[in-house]
């Protein structure tokens, strides 16, 4: 049987207090939307279905074309919205699976379940219920003496005696297709001026079909975010997933409750991540590193048996044994090939340093090519920018580079070149050449024994 994805995203969600539509707030670095995008892709034998109003152009800019799009104008309510998707999969789809786009912690395995529920139902509808005492605003299921779904009741509609039921409606659904679309412009329009997609239950109760439950056994994949206070409770549990998941990949977290870890990071086995560490967005660790505590990386690759500590990498690249910090900020562009070290309050920008190379503290490399084995005295600055435009820096293999030299772009360092302390590089220096003064002039030839 074929099955089809409906997603619900029209709502205008006012009780988020946002000009950015509610399903594009972000969780764990990216889109809500996202998580529920990915749960039913898997699922669905056609591209998922978003139904889209408010603010729907910037839904259908970051989904792309991972999903069709159904525009829902005006907005009456969760049927009326169901009922947008129906060119899209009228005659392309048995199965109808039907869910909202503000629950991300809705897990595929869930929704899996409640489709292979459905398929051996020979009724129309089956849906996901949900035991607790915070009913959170869902509808009750309303059973008979039988035990027999007979409707769901809205919450705002029920009485005392419905009210203190504590099966809730989870609002999320797999239904025969065609009888669906058959079902939909059934449902009456409710006092609130909109039409309800709770009503189908009610329905396949009058056309003489049993409804199908599935209950949830974990209740936190139920929660919806329809404010701020939602958003932060989800952030926590999507959290407490990544984390403990990592740390059954092998990763030591030394503490979960302060590591910060985004949903698209990879991290390798036996890594240390130590508190206040934050991973972020597709960044990509090794194997044996130690990271933290206090650090940012952000879309960066980091190679293995790095060391990183009170520092802040930011689309940069390591590679293999790199040392950073503590205090040292990397920036975009910035390369460290194996071995490099970098010290206190160091700063790299657009740069490569090659194999080997120590970078000390106070220093600021920006549009560089450095070589192998090349010695960064503390203080040291390439002057890159002229006040139009960058320019770029050049030094080759096992130089050493004095204390406070600045390197005025653009200017080369030939292979085996020194700069003295307080040099100011304004011209290219040859290789196996010792440069000193302001300007810095070369003032000998250096011999293999001046190393």
């Amino acid at each position: 049987m074929k099955l089809g994805a409906i997603i619900l995203a029209a709502g205008k969600s006012t009780r988020m207090k946002t000009t950015v539509p509610k399903v594009l707030h972000r969780l764990a670095g990216k889109p809500m939307i996202e998580y529920v995008l990915e749960a039913v892709a898997p699922l669905s034998d056609l591209p998922p279905t978003v139904v889209i109003g408010y603010q729907g152009d910037e839904v259908k800019k970051a989904l792309g074309e991972r999903a069709q799009f159904a525009n829902q104008e005006p907005q009456l309510g969760t049927a009326h919205a169901v009922l947008q998707a129906k060119p899209l999969l009228e005659g392309k789809a048995d199965l109808v699976l039907i869910t909202y786009a503000d629950m991300p912690l809705m897990t595929a395995q869930t929704l899996r379940n409640l489709c292979e529920v459905q398929q051996s139902n020979p009724g129309p509808l089956s849906l996901l219920t949900l035991h607790s005492e915070n009913a959170r605003g869902f509808g009750r299921i309303w059973r008979d003496s039988n035990g027999r779904v007979q409707a769901i009741i809205e919450e705002a509609v029920a009485s005392p005696e419905q009210l203190a039921i504590r099966e809730l409606n989870v609002g999320i659904y797999c239904v025969q297709a065609d009888w669906l679309w058959n079902a939909l412009p059934r449902v009456a329009l409710s006092p609130k001026g909109e039409y309800f997609l709770t009503d189908i239950a009610e329905l396949a109760v009058r056309d003489g079909f049993e409804i199908k439950t599935l209950p949830l056994t974990d209740p936190t994949e139920a929660i919806g975010i329809n404010q701020r206070v939602h958003l932060a409770e989800a952030e926590t549990i999507l959290r407490q997933r990544i984390n403990t998941r990592w740390m059954l990949e092998g990763v030591t977290l030394v503490d979960p409750q302060s590591t910060y870890i985004e949903s698209e990071v990879i991290i390798g086995q036996d890594t240390v991540i130590y508190p206040n560490t934050y991973l972020q967005g597709k960044t990509v660790i090794g194997e044996n590193c130690t990271i933290g505590p206090n650090t940012i990386l952000r879309d960066s690759q980091i190679g293995s048996g790095c060391r990183i500590f009170f520092s802040v990498v930011e689309k940069a690249i390591l590679e293999e044994e790199v040392d950073v910090g503590p205090y040292a900020h990397l920036r975009k562009g910035a390369h460290l090939a194996k071995g490099v070290h970098m010290g206190n309050f160091g700063e790299v920008k657009n740069s490569y340093l090659g194999p080997g190379t120590k970078m000390g503290h106070f220093s600021y490399i920006g549009d560089a090519t450095i070589g192998a084995g090349v010695n960064i005295g503390a203080g040291t600055i390439t002057c890159n920018y002229d006040g139009e435009k960058k320019n770029p820096t050049e030094i080759g293999e096992r130089v050493f580079i004095g204390s406070d030299t600045m390197l005025v772009a653009p200017v080369k360092v030939g292979k085996g070149a020194r700069t003295g302390a307080g040099a100011v590089v304004t011209k290219d220096i040859p290789p196996h050449s010792l440069a000193v003064g302001v300007p810095a002039r070369v003032i000998r030839k250096l011999k293999e024994e001046d190393g």
